[in-house]
């Protein structure tokens, strides 16, 4: 009876969370309520025993793809009346885009629910008797699919890399650090010693003879 209350009780979170989400006018506020929905769809699968996971959830979504969301809107210069002009203009193709997703989602539960092997699939033995869920999932992940594992680490990589390369732009003027210059600097050649008159103060003109500055920032 308790977990039935803790299931409906985070799955109307979910629900009303994700409508937020939509909903809300300020960019801001949705990446904020698709946090509280990635909260509360970890409780559900704590509430069905997969704590692994639900930790996956909060660690990667929440601490790093909403939390990534939420600032690239707030330091973008979003127009939106701009966008709120849009949204009658693509709120058919919206439609049926959620019309086909719904439509798949109930497929794969009915073939979940009456399909020839859902029985057997949902009485599967888990692998690693006496595990728990994470040292089942390790166990499975480094053996039988090691090497599909690695390969998709390779092209993540990959992808980082390749991400790096194209938005990577070498503009004249910028200032770069040497850290070879900057180890080797010596006050010889970093302090620039003056000896103004009284009253006179020191000349910032062009004027003035100063140390050439061979370490550092260029």
């Amino acid at each position: 009876m308790i977990q039935a209350i803790v299931f409906y009780l985070f799955a109307s979170v979910v629900v009303a969370s994700a409508l937020m989400v939509i909903l809300a006018r300020n960019p801001v506020h949705s990446v904020l309520w698709l946090i509280l929905a990635f909260f509360n769809a970890a409780g559900l699968f704590l509430v069905i025993g997969a704590e692994f996971i639900a930790m996956i959830l909060v660690i990667v979504y929440v601490g790093a793809v909403a939390v990534l969301f939420l600032f690239v809107v707030m330091m973008l210069d979003v127009d939106f009346t701009a966008m709120r002009s849009g949204f009658t203009r693509f709120l058919p193709f919206g439609l049926l885009l959620g019309l086909v997703l719904a439509i798949e989602l109930i497929l794969v539960g009915a073939v979940w629910v009456f399909g020839d092997l859902a029985v057997q699939a949902r009485a599967a033995p888990v692998p690693g008797a006496g595990l728990s869920n994470t040292q089942a999932i390790g166990t499975i992940l480094y053996t039988d699919y090691v090497f599909i594992f690695q390969m998709a680490g390779m092209i993540l990589l990959t992808a980082m890399v390749g991400a790096i390369v194209l938005t990577l732009r070498h503009r004249p003027g910028v200032k770069r650090q040497s850290v070879a210059a900057q180890n080797a600097r010596t006050p010889a050649n970093a302090v620039s010693m003056e000896n103004p008159a009284v009253g006179a103060g020191v000349d910032t003109g062009a004027g003035v003879k100063r140390v050439p500055d061979e370490g550092g920032v260029r």
